[in-house]
């Protein structure tokens, strides 16, 4: 059986590690702090900082990993070439991990090489450069760090007034030691969605039902499948995620971001690994859920199909305080409640908005999906995260 090397062990990390133990793999968890979510469920555990390159070559050297796993994006992903070379299986690829954690190799990739559809865009190194940029796409706009997670760092520009302000929370939510942004043109969108893409070794690439998601300071708060998408921007959404995840190269599960217009589809962000919105699938809406989906795909597992079999709809639990030891008053609540479940990650500290856990429901695909997010959402208010 395969050993793998999970960089980053949050709660995407911890269903990735239940999936495969379920198969009998062995999984070394790694973070920057103790007792993460993944670390309370994987064979053993590693604490570093996975921006020091020795050190990471330090605990590959120790492992001799199969596979490595980025969950984050937090990484020195330049050592990944090397391990490459080294006959491990860098996941999806060394080239697909270098290129999407860092928001500017990915956008470049997808508008200048492979013409996709995206919003006008700029780049920034400092304030004054902003200024520029701001001027060149235009306000309203969106200033994001070319390396960041979860939304920390993004803001919407609506009057020059705000410029300062943008750069200051950009820098401040900034990962890792690049100190630029990017700037985007703002779309009128009608919706976004997230087309979850499994490539795989040797079969072709398939793709999950659509999953429609809202979002509030740049992090989601309910996500739901399938989301309502006419079949021709479906088509259209799914020919830029295959030109661009096998540009990347490499097997896995890509969680691929697309605005749907008036103008047709716009392509937004991908991310090389499940993704957050994609925690609707633990609800049973597919025969596989997302994390199977990457485990399999890495293995070399075949996927003949990925089917739909109910409507879902997660909501998330957040923080509202400060606290090294978090309680939670209002699960039995939802224990009680029929056609639905819920996860609490288990992660050892709280902050404001920290996601702490989420809810999950479900129903057959008849049920208008408006209904089963209305009820995720009310779920999830009943649950309260304590100091």
């Amino acid at each position: 059986m395969a050993k793998i090397l999970l960089l980053g062990s949050g709660e995407l990390g911890k269903e990735f590690v239940i999936a495969a133990q379920r198969i009998g793999q062995t999984i070394i968890a790694v973070d920057s702090y103790e007792n993460a979510p993944a670390m309370q469920v994987a064979h053993a555990f590693e604490v570093i900082n996975m921006l020091d390159g020795s050190e990471l070559d330090r605990i590959v050297a120790k492992h001799q990993p199969d596979f490595i796993v980025p969950e984050i994006e937090a990484i020195r992903t330049e050592r990944f070439y090397d391990y490459e070379q080294q006959g491990i299986t860098v996941v999806p690829s060394a080239k697909a991990a270098n290129f999407t954690m860092n928001r500017k190799a990915i956008r470049d990739l997808a508008a200048k090489e492979l013409e996709l559809k995206t919003a006008n865009y700029s780049y920034a190194t400092s304030a004054e450069e902003l200024q520029k940029a701001v001027a060149e796409v235009g306000i309203p706009c969106v200033v994001k760090p070319l390396m960041s997670s979860s939304g920390k760092g993004q803001s919407t520009i609506k009057s020059e007034e705000d410029i300062a302000k943008a750069w200051s929370y950009a820098v401040e939510g900034s990962r890792g030691d690049v100190v630029e942004v990017i700037v985007e043109a703002f779309i009128k969108f009608n919706s976004e969605i997230t087309l979850l893409t499994v490539t795989q070794n040797n079969n072709p690439t398939l793709f999950c039902a659509p999953i429609g998601h809202r979002q509030e300071r740049g992090d989601y708060q309910e996500s739901w499948q399938p989301a309502h998408v006419s079949q021709k921007d479906i088509l259209e959404a799914q020919e830029m995620a295959r030109k661009v995840t096998e540009a990347l190269g490499g097997a896995g599960l890509f969680g691929v971001e697309f605005f749907l217009t008036d103008e047709g589809v716009y392509f937004s962000e991908l991310s090389p690994r499940p993704h957050d919105t994609g925690m609707v699938t633990l609800a049973g809406t597919q025969n596989f859920n997302e994390f199977e989906l990457h485990l399999r795909a890495i293995l070399s597992l075949p996927i003949s199909e990925i089917t739909l079999e109910k409507a879902g709809a997660s909501a998330v639990i957040l923080a509202s305080e400060n606290s090294n030891n978090p309680t939670f008053t209002g699960i039995e609540s939802v224990a009680s409640l029929p056609k639905t479940d819920f996860r609490i990650f288990g992660k050892p500290t709280s902050r404001p908005y920290r996601r702490m856990g989420v809810v999950l429901a479900s129903d057959s695909l008849e049920t208008p999906i408006e209904q089963i997010v209305g009820r995720a959402k009310k779920t999830a208010t009943l649950v309260k995260v304590n100091s």
